[in-house]
């Protein structure tokens, strides 16, 4: 029972009031550095509008109609399916149905709708940066498992090439999409991010195989044999969002359960989150005492997290 090692009970698993405040400061002061572009670009916006006399003659001020189509409620990404007419369309309607309303105020409300757009894509940035951040702090465990004791590895980089051992482990960690190393009498492991695993028909966070880097294939990730361990990692640290976060990861473990149950491979399954309220904690002490799941972490706990990543490595 590899959870033994630095679980005693279900409560050691609840994420302590002191690490999620520490999380929401790390995340309020993320959201106002990337936010920074976007209230520069509303500045922007609004000196050049307002030499607009109203709010018709925008149209004809070539170098803000990417901020009338932002305004518009169109993001940039819906932006680059949009022909010509039909941005010019958005912006006609922004302009009928709230700035002319609007009056002498136009410019104010171009600019809180700038805002609103922006202020969405940046939630959805957000959503992404926890994410990142639980890679990244996995990413630094592991590469500080391996210079502790001496392992050679290679490392997965952004752009999916696989790289020997980085002279900066703190960038490295930023970009890491998986690792390799080898154990006992050179026998290979690979571990990489965010795959789906065909066994499963679902995108799980973190896979471990006993096979090279080179023998990755959409044909290997079909024979379970190639699979050692299985887990799924949440780095999202409001408690609120703590049972919906866990509810995907419950989804994901039984799935895995299910998919490698007839394959004669019995793979380890794992769980790491930031977020562990008393219920989900108590749901998942249960999963590891009836062995449904067989370790599991507190991401923000870095005894627990040095000792996942111990036994982890050591499969």
């Amino acid at each position: 029972m590899p959870y033994r090692q630095h679980l005693n009970a279900a409560a050691d698993l609840i994420t302590p009031y002191a690490a999620t405040r520490a999380g929401f400061v790390a995340q309020a002061l993320e959201k106002n550095r990337r936010g920074t572009p976007f209230v520069q670009e509303a500045r922007d916006l609004k000196a050049a509008a307002q030499h607009a006399a109203n709010p018709n003659a925008l149209l004809a001020m070539p170098q803000i109609q990417a901020g009338l189509l932002t305004a518009a409620g169109v993001s940039d990404k819906a932006e680059r399916h949009l022909q010509p007419a039909d941005r010019r369309a958005a912006i006609v309607n922004l302009i009928e149905n709230f700035l002319l309303p609007a009056g002498n105020d136009f410019v104010e409300e171009l600019v809180y709708r700038f805002l609103l757009t922006r202020g969405d894509s940046l939630g959805g940035a957000m959503r992404n940066y926890t994410g990142a951040v639980a890679q990244q702090r996995l990413s630094a465990a592991l590469l500080a498992r391996f210079r502790n004791q001496g392992t050679n590895f290679q490392w997965r980089r952004e752009d999916g090439a696989w790289a020997a051992a980085p002279d900066d482990d703190a960038a490295a960690a930023l970009m890491m999409r998986g690792i390799h190393w080898t154990v006992g009498r050179q026998q290979p492991r690979t571990l990489v991010y965010n795959l789906t695993v065909p066994l499963v028909r679902k995108n799980i966070d973190l896979c471990l195989f006993n096979i090279l880097p080179a023998q990755l294939s959409q044909a290997a990730y079909r024979e379970a044999r190639h699979y050692l361990a299985l887990g799924e990692l949440k780095g999202g640290i409001d408690p609120a969002g703590a049972d919906e976060h866990w509810k995907t990861a419950r989804t994901a473990l039984d799935r895995i359960n299910a998919g490698f149950e007839n394959t004669g491979v019995q793979v380890h399954t794992f769980f790491i989150g930031a977020a562990i309220v008393a219920d989900m904690a108590d749901e998942i002490w249960q999963m590891l005492q009836g062995h449904s799941l067989e370790n599991a972490a507190n991401l923000t706990n870095d005894n627990q997290l040095a000792s996942i990543v111990r036994w982890l490595t050591g499969l």
